[in-house]
């Protein structure tokens, strides 16, 4: 029956869901969605999509409304207001206020003829058949119909204002998308005295010192000029003592790995989870850009930690 009631809104979409999204899009304070009960619950997650989709927006209980919440409401706003009946009272003694200060008004509502859709500038018809509760009572397809309306206005404004993803991770700091977008390398990398690094000349008892003291299973490599020449891996001491045997007086440079892979600081950091996983390594270097000197590191561990 949900599904059935959705289908046949199509049919009902006209002029006025062009108009609505319009007058969201100029809007220059946020969006009002009000309600109470059931839909109430909807228009707070019409409110919630709206403002994590670049139209600021927030939820106003009606109720709560003529006892002081008003005080949020702003003249530069815009309301939208959904009921199924169109009849809700806590929503009609609203009215006075809104026409008082010019708020512009968006119904939604099953019932285009009621006092609620009479008094907005704009109503978004949702009616349907009947609920798809069996006693016909509890709002069940009235409300899902009503929740992918406030979604539909929500998709079409922000594809109107070139909203993307960049945009959607600055709203969302603590998802997964918005570790993706935001976090780089420089977030998360090991700097200054925890950064391991020896000179190419130093022997491989002073590096392994660096390497188990850093913990990081690895240790830069560099030059007199400070500049990353190399990396001296646990591995690479596996591989030098099966061939040399006596390896510890040697230096770095005899057994690191030469021209490791580096990432600059500023690249974001799921980029270098990529880059370890191409080439199967753990740890990369982090280099400023026009010296070459390393400045950091990062961890593969770590990146996983951070959610990436």
């Amino acid at each position: 029956m949900e599904a059935h009631g959705l289908l046949s809104v199509i049919d009902q979409l006209d002029e006025n869901f062009i108009r609505a999204v319009e007058m969201m899009q100029v809007c220059k304070g946020k969006v009002v969605v009000t309600g109470v009960g059931k839909s109430g619950l909807i228009c707070a997650k019409i409110a919630a999509t709206l403002s994590s989709t670049g139209t600021p927006a927030f939820y106003l209980h009606s109720g709560d409304a003529v006892h002081g919440d008003l005080g949020m409401v702003m003249p530069d706003d815009i309301v939208v207001a959904v009921s199924k009946s169109g009849e809700t009272d806590e929503i009609l003694k609203l009215l006075p206020h809104f026409k008082h200060h010019g708020l512009k008004l968006i119904v939604i509502t099953g019932n285009p003829e009621s006092t609620l859709a009479k008094a907005g500038d704009l109503v978004l018809n949702v009616r349907v058949k009947e609920e798809a509760c069996p006693l016909g009572l509890a709002p069940t397809t009235s409300t899902t119909v009503a929740l992918a309306m406030g979604d539909a206005l929500a998709v079409v404004l922000l594809e109107q204002k070139g909203f993307n993803q960049a945009d959607f991770a600055m709203r969302h700091p603590g998802g997964i998308l918005g570790r993706k977008l935001l976090l780089r390398v420089e977030d998360l990398m090991f700097r200054d005295t925890r950064l391991p690094l020896v000179r190419e000349t130093t022997s491989i008892k002073s590096a392994l010192f660096e390497i188990t003291a850093k913990r990081l299973g690895v240790t830069g490599v560099t030059n007199e000029k400070d500049q990353l020449i190399g990396i001296l891996t646990d591995g690479d001491l596996r591989r030098g003592l099966e061939k040399k045997g006596e390896i510890l007086s040697l230096p770095a440079k005899d057994l690191m790995t030469r021209n490791p892979k580096t990432i600059p600081a500023d690249t974001l950091a799921s980029e270098a989870v990529a880059v370890m996983e191409n080439f199967s390594i753990t740890s990369l270097f982090v280099l400023e850009h026009e010296t070459k000197k390393p400045v950091g590191i990062v961890h593969l561990h770590d990146l996983i930690k951070a959610g990436l």
